[in-house]
């Protein structure tokens, strides 16, 4: 995993990673800007509504703190939906680079496609967090408890939906089940580490755009290890 995120930070600079990079970043500041008017101003109308608050500036001061506190939860999500859209082009301009003889068989993924992954991929996260949210909590009394979750169960998604955006270029729906059963501990490791990107100042900028191109270093190197499996096999078959 080292390896991968070694390549991938040094094709960052690369133009079409980086022409995805700039298109990604526009569309989740617009998604952010909209979602955080959204959020601050029904949280100030449900509070004047609820409590008939005549201090417009500490209900102000609330909505404000709410809208900080759901920007941040939900920046992972809508982060990595964004980029799902775009996601065929990093993974493109990684194969040109270091797998040219895998992209000439690869099927681009069309943006519809694209699209329905990224949102899935928002939904399940949006979800999932939700539902943990009472254990989130529970374990605030434990100091390490609470990141230690997060870090599991995001981990776990970010692993199969960073795996997704490169194996719909390859395989069809019942390869790609097959292959998620196969490769659950390295996608989970690949997940983690993609997890750990967005939890570092500045790098966590770059996090979605640096997991596709993880994911697709991840899995060229798992996949090339099953073909060549699968054709010594059938080579001592034949023998």
């Amino acid at each position: 995993m080292l390896r991968a995120l070694l390549l991938s930070l040094g094709q960052l600079t690369d133009p079409p990673i980086l022409r995805v990079f700039v298109k990604s970043m526009v569309v989740t500041l617009l998604v952010f800007a909209l979602l955080g008017m959204g959020t601050w101003w029904g949280t100030q109308a449900a509070l004047a509504a609820w409590l008939d608050w005549r201090a417009d500036g500490l209900a102000a001061a609330f909505a404000l703190f709410v809208t900080i506190l759901a920007l941040w939860l939900l920046f992972r999500a809508v982060a990595i939906a964004v980029v799902g859209i775009f996601a065929d082009e990093v993974v493109e301009a990684v194969e040109a680079r270091h797998y040219p003889a895998a992209l000439e068989t690869a099927r681009p993924v069309p943006l519809a496609r694209s699209l329905a992954m990224g949102l899935r991929s928002a939904a399940r996260v949006v979800l999932v967090n939700l539902l943990m949210l009472p254990v989130y909590v529970a374990l605030l009394v434990t100091g390490v408890g609470t990141a230690a979750a997060f870090f599991l169960v995001n981990g776990w998604l970010l692993g199969r939906d960073l795996g997704d955006m490169v194996a719909a270029r390859h395989m069809d729906a019942a390869a790609m089940r097959g292959w998620r059963a196969t490769t659950r501990p390295g996608r989970f490791v690949l997940g983690l580490a993609n997890t750990g990107l967005f939890v570092v100042p500045i790098l966590n900028i770059a996090a979605p755009v640096l997991g596709a191109a993880m994911a697709t270093h991840y899995f060229h190197a798992r996949y090339s290890r099953t073909q060549s499996s699968g054709n010594q096999s059938s080579n001592k078959g034949r023998a």
